[in-house]
């Protein structure tokens, strides 16, 4: 019988709980003014987020909905900062539960995992089959909509398998309550939520289906194997198995294929082109970095950006490209970036 988990609730709202959550959820928003109104009253609004909390009186408040641009165009949202709080101090409880339970090969929004070393598994599979068996074949697939596809019941009575506690599940169902239809992308707790949806599947792939070289990065997932045939064949299963017991279905991208080494396909996946023999940086993220190069250029040249911001941003996608054999292309790019201000000019 699997193991449940009582009396998380009181670890919720206790206030040293809150406090480690207020400082999670201002990391990199320190001069935000909803952040620094929070904080003219810090302890005061930690100790009334406990009692919302204790009496049953807390509700989620009010959605801000912007759009997100990368990788492509998608409606995001927002929380007030005291919701934020929440939410780390939910997800600071209930993560580790499900964190010793996740499958290895389940890469994203978990501490030493990432897109990174998820390419190294993938590239690292990819070879061990063609040297194996002479040729990979690779099926990749992403649910449609995933976000706003997932059946918050379905999605509280998995979590309730783990947790025996009524007032966290209670927490948990009004959260996902103030949004419709799904989750929204942009809460913490829409990321831990999104994972434990899916670990249905990884087990599913996993221990059931028995798969070796299976790996999922949030709603993105491949397996890779010889047998072109068998992978049509895990496809047309998992189709069907995931519409009758998630209510997913898989987007039109879904398709098998073979990498192959140096003038072959590759595997488009986890922001590389893979190939056995090397990997390469997106096309669409050296025309983003690009892009965001100049637009931080015009910012700096008006003094209505630090420096601080603008380094963190190029650091960030260096260290992704370097990667992948993209020592030319990071050349290219950054020699593009000039720095200037007005009062630099001669």
């Amino acid at each position: 019988m699997a193991k449940t988990y009582k009396h998380l609730f009181p670890q919720i709202y206790d206030f040293e709980t809150l406090y480690r959550a207020y400082l999670k959820a201002r990391r990199g928003k320190q001069s935000n003014p909803d952040v620094l109104r929070f904080e003219r009253n810090l302890e005061g609004e930690l100790i009334q987020l406990q009692n919302e909390l204790i009496w049953g009186q807390y509700e989620t408040g009010p959605y801000r909905i912007f759009h997100v641009y990368e990788p492509k165009k998608r409606v995001a949202a927002a929380l007030p900062f005291r919701d934020r709080v929440v939410h780390h101090a939910l997800v600071g409880v209930l993560e580790p539960i499900w964190e010793a339970r996740f499958i290895h090969h389940s890469y994203a929004c978990r501490t030493g995992r990432g897109m990174h070393k998820g390419a190294d598994q993938a590239q690292q599979w990819l070879r061990e089959v063609q040297r194996t068996h002479g040729r990979a074949y690779v099926l990749k697939a992403d649910i449609a909509a995933y976000f706003a596809s997932i059946d918050t019941e379905r999605l509280l009575e998995l979590i309730a398998k783990r947790v025996a506690c009524d007032r966290t599940l209670e927490l948990c169902a009004q959260i996902m309550g103030s949004w419709s239809p799904g989750l929204p992308i942009g809460n913490l707790t829409s990321q831990l939520w999104a994972n434990i949806y899916l670990h249905h599947l990884d087990e599913h792939v996993k221990h059931d289906l028995r798969e070796r070289r299976y790996m999922r990065y949030m709603d993105d997932w491949i397996i890779v194997h010889h047998d072109k045939a068998h992978l049509h064949s895990r496809w047309q299963h998992l189709e069907g198995w995931l519409g009758r017991e998630l209510g997913l279905r898989l987007n039109r991208k879904t398709q098998v294929f073979p990498v192959d080494g140096n003038h072959g396909r590759a595997l488009d996946f986890l922001g590389y082109r893979i190939w056995t023999t090397h990997r390469k940086v997106r096309k669409d993220s050296v025309g983003r970095m690009t892009k965001r190069l100049r637009w931080l250029m015009k910012r700096w040249e008006a003094g209505a950006i630090e420096w601080e911001r603008i380094s963190a941003s190029i650091k960030s996608w260096v260290a992704h490209a370097s990667h992948a054999n993209s020592y030319q292309v990071r050349r290219d790019v950054l020699a593009k970036a000039v720095f200037r201000r007005s009062s630099d000019r001669p």
